[in-house]
């Protein structure tokens, strides 16, 4: 069975609404050298006057409004940034700001439940009905043949929510500062029928699409085995082993802790940028609510690629792929999702491997290679409603990671 192909108008990644980019990750053994050439071209670490001029090009490349650049070869790090912070006052972007990860925050809830698959707590094979009784159903939703696995891997079928939130500069001034639930969020995708059936564990190309309600479902399911919410267990067996000090969930909070860099979105039916900065994320959840720094998201995905966070097994399970649809490979050839992880081929050899995250007003795009010793945190502001400005920009931060992280690059 080929990848089911969905396309949805508009930029193909947003979070919001739509889907996410990623990238994503493998490991053998206890390290990891997985997709690593044996005998990879000298890569030279980034300098902060190289990641300047790449943050300025992608400014012009992807008409953004301003950019934020990590990269670090072994233990070599650099920093790049272009663009003004804030265009009211054209104060220049602050050094490792705070900023909206999006559906980054997946990885983390992911890493949570194999830990508890780890434990013997859960079993990926767990039908949602089993900690879930009667949340999914009605409309051909049921809940007794969606697994774990389905909502990790966004084989699922199960529509996504967020397809139904606001998408005009109008609807998102009405919406920005209104507080959701879980419960809520999934009981608007219940609504819906499912776009296909539960995969088959074994089909090495199931049926795939993007969904939010996933992950919020996922999230429900960690405080039922728990007891806590997903956010605390991601502080208490996260956040706060790696020192991750700038990562969290604000809940109902709607600002960012200072320094941090405006967010800007242009909408469909209004021709100026819209400052998105300000905004309540609990619509996103488990799918998209954590804040955090590059530095925080370059510790947090290098670590797990190392083996520091699960243990091999789960590690394997979480960098075991499958096809993501053809509407994907525009921008990003050869992309493969595993659970709560994406995958790409990087010119020259070897892979990357982390998750993106989007949001109206920013995008960020990270990646690390197989054997963790190179990794890139891209973060831009100022993202359009439009394939014919969208597109073009997400193909600049594509080709811009693959540059810092390609064997041989420079």
């Amino acid at each position: 069975m080929s990848a089911h192909v969905v396309h949805v108008p508009g930029s193909p990644f947003p979070l919001s609404r739509r889907r996410c980019c990623a990238l994503a990750v493998a490991l053998a053994g206890s390290a990891v050298a997985v997709g690593t050439p044996a005998a990879a071209a000298e890569h030279r670490a980034p300098t902060r006057e190289r990641l300047r001029r790449e943050a300025e090009q992608l400014l012009r490349d992807g008409s953004y409004v301003n950019a934020a650049i990590l990269a670090r070869d072994g233990r070599e790090c650099a920093e790049g940034y272009a663009g003004p912070a804030d265009l009211r006052t054209g104060r220049p972007v602050p050094r490792d700001g705070q900023v909206r990860i999006g559906s980054a925050t997946k990885t983390f809830v992911a890493t949570v439940v194999l830990q508890l698959v780890a434990e013997g707590r859960l079993s990926l094979t767990d039908p949602v009905d089993t900690w879930l009784p009667g949340v999914v159903a009605g409309n051909g939703n049921d809940g007794r043949r969606v697994t774990v696995r389905h909502l990790l891997q966004h084989t699922s079928g199960l529509h996504n929510y967020s397809n139904e939130l606001p998408d005009t500069a109008a609807g998102f001034e009405q919406a920005r500062l209104r507080s959701s639930d879980p419960h809520r969020l999934v009981a608007g995708a219940m609504r819906f029928a499912p776009s296909f059936a539960p995969a088959d564990p074994a089909d090495p190309a199931p049926n795939w699409e993007y969904s939010n309600t996933n992950y919020v479902l996922a999230g429900m399911i960690v405080r039922r085995v728990t007891g806590r919410s997903w956010a605390e267990e991601v502080h208490s067996r996260v956040v706060r082993p790696l020192g991750l000090a700038d990562t969290y969930a604000p809940g109902d909070d709607p600002t960012l802790r200072a320094p941090y860099a405006h967010s800007y979105h242009r909408f469909a039916d209004r021709d100026a940028w819209v400052d998105t900065t300000i905004r309540n994320m609990t619509w996103g959840d488990a799918a998209g609510e954590l804040i955090s720094t590059h530095a925080d998201l370059d510790r947090f995905f290098t670590a797990l690629l190392r083996g520091r966070l699960l243990p091999p097994a789960q590690l394997a399970r979480m960098c075991d792929t499958v096809p993501m649809p053809a509407d994907f490979e525009q921008v990003m050839p050869g992309v493969r999702y595993g659970l709560g992880l994406m995958r790409q081929p990087l010119p020259g050899g070897g892979l990357r491997w982390g998750h993106g995250g989007d949001i109206e007003g920013t995008k960020i795009r990270m990646g690390v290679t197989g054997d963790g010793r190179r990794s890139a945190v891209i973060v831009v502001n100022g993202t359009y409603a439009d394939d014919e400005h969208e597109l073009p920009a997400e193909v600049s931060v594509q080709r811009l990671t693959d540059r810092l992280l390609a064997p041989g690059a420079s």
